[in-house]
């Protein structure tokens, strides 16, 4: 027999017999770590722990910790949850079940309407099988035998998913017990592993996302390890529904989603105020990091998007519109325009880099059961940039972005962690360039020590990209940031500028958003901050309540002098008692409530009640206004 050389993560080389399994190498290293392992990586592809090595490899090998781990206990936990459905309802017909970021679901048709008391049921099935320890086995067979196989199990959506492939294909195939699924795989070896499961809840979904088709079943769940790591999880998503940004919108009267118009947001005034302040905050730092403001129109016409490509692969998602007898459409992207403003002039590498801003309003056409209040919209305004600048000029350029977001991020109080994408297969450009390309967005991130992931060939086919994904207080992650270098669209616009040698060369471009969608960022703010918005971001920062009707006039007068100073202050002049108007106030997460009495009004002060302190007690106007602008400019988080 043979002999295969293992490097493991760490750099090591081991040399073991050829046909040894992963599992196999992780006992040879300990028996609690073949205990913990769910999978292996050989050269990058994630495998099954049976998986056997017939050649030199490198090897990971994976908990649930990693990210690999927990898809592949998912996936499993997702084929338990289809054989504990057709042990049940052996009617239901199956029709896709993967693994995803917070656990894993399967769609099926199924004519009963499955509710919570089902999911019970349901639930206490798959434990059922969990306790059988049953070995899951993976086969292969051609398109033939597999479109056979599925017919006599009645599978009428798997023989569809079959019958797209090539002639010839052979596929994968994985068996638990009287349980057969089409699937790549890789799985746990056996189902006793998925101890901890909790099915969450049942959707809607449309076979294969298309509305024209049948509206299928989803059901949800997750799973875990270790029951404490599960409870903790199903603490949080509590969490997550007392701060549910469309519920605390309506309370605190941000915005609305009016149905006349699904996936597209109102904003109240206070949702305003909101807005505004943000849009503030990004034009008052993009000034001091050296960026220009333009604003490109919202329709543009067909010879525009089928330059930039997205007649031919976007136009699904696009609206359209004839003017004057031509086509034209509204833009779901600010990028198109930016090339448009770029070309209004000759540039020269003096002029580099440019950084060019904008806060565009763009529109998408989202399926209806996809749209989720701020979260997935069909209207948003995103916060753009383009920067133009010299292949040298990459490293700095990336570094620049990267510190303006984590500003932002920090400012918020966001914890974040990067990733970084390189070459796709179905790249454009030449292999020099993506070289030059990757190697300045990884330079960027090594020189400002930032950690990051990277993931392999996940790149935009016109350029890689870096990721900023943040996580808010109670642990869940946001994709909002992104950092691409676009190697297309500067082609596909001719766009030029004069280099030293004066000859016509073409300049690099990055795309980045910080906040990425405004609507879907305030979403985020308002679950992370639980509504109780620090007081530089508060739509109302200050509320006025006089005890009753004998202090209105001096209210009145506290609220014009705040208000001049440019405060935002209302005034509370309801009939009602103070401590009522304390509790309304309390419920609007206000931050300072001011109470004017007889007291306050002889000695001309006011009674400053914290929204996250409680009592501060009695001060001069003049003092608490300087007292709150410190605040405001120094951006403190109540969190």
């Amino acid at each position: 027999m043979g002999k295969v050389k293992i490097t493991l993560k760490d750099g090591s080389v081991k040399e073991f017999d050829k046909g040894i399994s992963i599992l196999e190498i992780a006992k040879s290293i300990s028996e609690g770590l073949a205990r913990s392992i769910v999978a292996g990586q050989v050269n990058g592809a994630t495998v099954g722990v049976n998986y056997k090595l017939e050649e030199d490899s490198e090897i990971n090998l994976l908990k649930f910790d990693d990210a690999e781990g927990k898809e592949v206990f998912r996936h499993t936990s997702a084929h338990i949850l289809a054989q504990a459905i057709k042990r049940l309802y052996p009617e239901a017909k199956l029709a896709i079940g993967p693994a995803i970021d917070s656990g894993f679901y399967y769609d099926i048709d199924l004519e009963e309407r499955l509710t919570t008391e089902h999911l019970e049921k349901i639930q206490a099935e798959m434990k059922k099988i969990v306790k059988e320890d049953l070995a899951i086995e993976g086969f292969e067979l051609s398109k033939e035998e597999a479109i056979k196989l599925m017919k006599e199990k009645n599978e009428d959506y798997k023989i569809e998913l079959i019958e797209d492939l090539p002639e010839g294909e052979v596929l994968s195939f994985y068996k638990q017990g009287d349980f057969v699924d089409l699937c790549r795989g890789p799985h746990l070896p056996t189902t006793k592993k998925v101890k901890s499961i909790k099915l969450l809840s049942v959707a809607g979904a449309y076979w294969r996302g298309d509305e024209k088709n049948k509206m299928l079943q989803r059901i949800y769940g997750t799973s875990f390890e270790k029951n404490k790591d599960l409870e903790a999880y199903l603490t949080m998503l509590e969490e997550a529904k007392k701060r549910d940004h469309r519920k605390l919108g309506k309370e605190l009267g941000l915005f609305v989603i009016p149905d006349e118009g699904p996936g597209f947001p109102l904003f109240l005034p206070r949702g305003m105020e909101l807005k505004n302040k943000l849009l503030e905050f990004w034009r008052e730092i993009h000034r001091k990091d050296g960026y220009v403001e333009i604003e490109t129109p919202i329709i543009l016409n067909r010879d525009l998007w089928e330059t930039s490509g997205h007649w031919y692969h976007y136009k699904e998602n696009m609206y359209t519109v004839q003017i004057d007898e031509s086509d034209f459409a509204i833009k779901p992207m600010n990028c198109p325009g930016g090339m448009l403003a770029y070309k209004t002039q000759m540039h020269s590498y003096k002029d580099f880099p440019m950084r060019v801003g904008e806060l565009g309003r763009v529109h998408r056409h989202e399926l209806s059961g996809a749209l989720h209040g701020l979260m997935r919209v069909r209207a948003f305004t995103q916060d753009d940039a383009h920067i133009f600048m010299l292949p040298e000029q990459i490293k700095d350029e990336i570094k620049g972005v990267a510190n303006l977001i984590d500003g932002i991020y920090k400012t918020f109080g966001f914890k974040y962690h990067v990733e970084l994408s390189t070459q796709p297969e179905d790249s454009i450009g030449t292999a020099e360039e993506w070289e030059v390309a990757e190697n300045g967005l990884r330079e960027a991130l090594e020189e400002l020590g930032l950690d990051y992931k990277l993931n392999e060939g996940d790149g935009a086919f016109y350029g890689p990209k870096i990721d900023f994904h943040l996580q808010d207080c109670i642990g869940r992650t946001w994709q909002c940031g992104t950092i691409q270098l676009d190697m297309q669209l500067p082609q596909r616009f001719d766009l030029t500028y004069i280099g030293k040698d004066g000859e016509k060369h073409r300049p690099i471009m990055i795309h980045r958003v910080a906040f990425g969608s405004i609507e879907r960022f305030i979403g985020i703010l308002i679950e992370h901050f639980a509504g109780k918005f620090p007081l530089w971001l508060a739509p109302v920062q200050v509320k006025v309540l006089p005890i009753s009707d004998k202090y209105i006039d001096y209210a009145n007068k506290v609220k014009e002098i705040l208000f001049d100073k440019g405060i935002r202050v209302e005034i509370d002049n309801r009939a009602e008692k103070i401590g009522y108007k304390i509790r309304e106030a309390q419920l609007e997460k206000v931050p300072y409530m001011l109470v004017v009495g007889e007291k306050e009004q002889e000695n001309n002060e006011i009674s400053v009640r914290s929204r996250d302190k409680g009592e501060v007690g009695s001060i001069s106007v003049d003092e608490f206004i300087e007292s709150i602008l410190k605040e405001e400019k120094e951006k403190v988080n109540s969190l």
